[in-house]
């Protein structure tokens, strides 16, 4: 890294998802760039934390093999995926029923896990309608999705026809893992997104570690373009100012921090209400689940939202031959304070034994994680796309711009990387991007 870098010809604050997207779009048609990163780690919530030689990933980050921009983003040609089972387990009525693996047993658990006191009739026409919804999302286009009137998605199940016991068995737990959102609050046209993504592809989680991500991208910018512990206090069009350091001058700036950061910087920015998200990791001495499946908890007896046996999907995320459990809790800590973690570790454990139908009373507690400002709420009406170019010269992007995935933090630094290049008269093809990471 450069220690006096002052100038450059865009300058990108912040070094997540998004920035570091929008500097590698920036880079590939040809321009300088420096990325600055307040604090002494990139990544933002996508990080890896290490303890005892486990690695923890903190928050919700599941990516899914449809992501368009994993395949599209300058500099993630190495990334390598872990892939989850197909399709996820629901805990429901006391049993596991996998939902969307085999499609012969899929649809024998399915079943199982909407029938109920319903008649067969019943429930194979519910299983039709939800096959029919997942097939029709999974062949519509982004723009068809974002144009369909908007609701609540609560509201859009129950239009479509789908019974509380489906919603409830399957749709609410599942959407819960996807969108942190149980109540179903989420704008309908996101949901949608969310269950096309899940019916074209898998779910999966990077090799090595959330943090792997940025880590791949930081990787490939030329030498001397990110800087870390670099405090930036104010923007303009032409330059950044930053706290004990040289201002950097430039021709364009790209604010790509958390949306209250962005705010500070740019006042009058939209900020979202957030999902806070808890994760609790567990080092045990036996997998309770030799597969690596995304356990769902349909019957809410307990904090648990979803699990999975971290170290079934990526067996370097464990060690000395012990597993690795990863939990999931939706919503404020309880009581507020982190101070009641052991209190937490006691009833998620308490939860962990029925879903996973084992005693966990011997189960280690690794870490216990709470972010706050977790995932941006995507409340209907929501904005999908919400501007990313403020005027010529000063741009925003984050997932706080898009949609709340690791889809829409690399879109949105997309596309500011596009109207920066416009708006510069840059011309740029995609083609170009490989020869331009080349030439850096």
């Amino acid at each position: 890294m450069l220690n006096h870098a002052r100038h450059a010809d865009v300058v990108v604050v912040g070094a997540g998802l998004a920035g570091l997207s929008a500097a590698h779009h920036v880079v590939a048609a040809g321009l300088t760039v420096i990325v600055l990163e307040g604090s002494d780690r990139i990544g933002g919530r996508m990080a890896t934390d290490t303890v005892d030689g486990f690695r923890l990933d903190p928050g919700n980050h599941l990516l899914n093999t449809s992501f368009p921009e994993l395949h599209r983003t300058p500099g993630l040609a190495g990334l390598r995926m872990r892939q989850l089972s197909p399709g996820v387990l629901v805990r429901g009525g006391g049993r596991n029923y996998r939902v969307f693996g085999d499609q012969r047993r899929a649809r024998d658990s399915l079943s199982l896990l909407i029938g109920g006191s319903r008649t067969p009739f019943s429930a194979t026409l519910e299983r039709a309608r939800l096959g029919a919804t997942l097939a029709r999302l999974a062949g519509t286009s982004t723009a068809r999705l974002l144009a369909r009137p908007e609701t609540t998605t609560a509201e859009a199940l129950a239009a479509r026809g789908f019974s509380p016991r489906m919603v409830d068995g399957f749709l609410r737990p599942l959407l819960a893992a996807l969108l942190s959102d149980p109540a179903l609050t989420t704008s309908s046209r996101c949901a949608d997104l969310v269950l096309r993504g899940f019916a074209r592809g898998r779910l999966c989680v990077p090799e090595g570690g959330s943090a792997s991500v940025p880590e791949l991208l930081a990787k490939a910018l030329p030498p001397g373009s990110l800087h870390l512990g670099r405090n930036v206090t104010s923007v303009s069009t032409n330059e950044v100012a930053v706290d004990g350091h040289p201002a950097v001058r430039c021709r364009a700036v790209v604010v790509a921090t958390g949306a209250r950061r962005a705010a500070g910087l740019l006042p009058g920015l939209h900020v979202p209400e957030f999902h806070p998200v808890t994760t609790l990791h567990h080092a045990v001495a036996e997998a309770p689940l030799r597969e690596p499946a995304l356990v769902l908890a349909a019957d809410r007896r307990g904090p648990v939202a979803y699990s999975v046996v971290a170290s079934e999907v990526d067996p370097g995320c464990a060690l000395d031959g012990r597993a690795l459990v990863s939990s999931t809790v939706l919503g404020p800590l309880p009581g507020g304070r982190v101070a009641d973690a052991e209190r937490l570790d006691r009833e998620v454990r308490g939860h962990l034994a029925d879903l996973y139908g084992t005693d966990t009373d011997g189960w280690e507690l690794m870490a216990l994680r709470h972010e706050r400002d977790a995932v941006p709420a995507m409340r209907a009406p929501h904005h999908v796309r919400r501007p990313v170019r403020l005027l010529s010269g000063l741009y925003v992007c984050g997932d706080h711009r898009d949609i709340s995935t690791a889809q829409g933090a690399l879109y949105s630094g997309r596309r500011a990387a596009h109207h920066l290049l416009r708006d510069l008269g840059v011309r740029f093809r995609p083609e170009d991007t490989q020869r331009n990471l080349a030439a850096a």
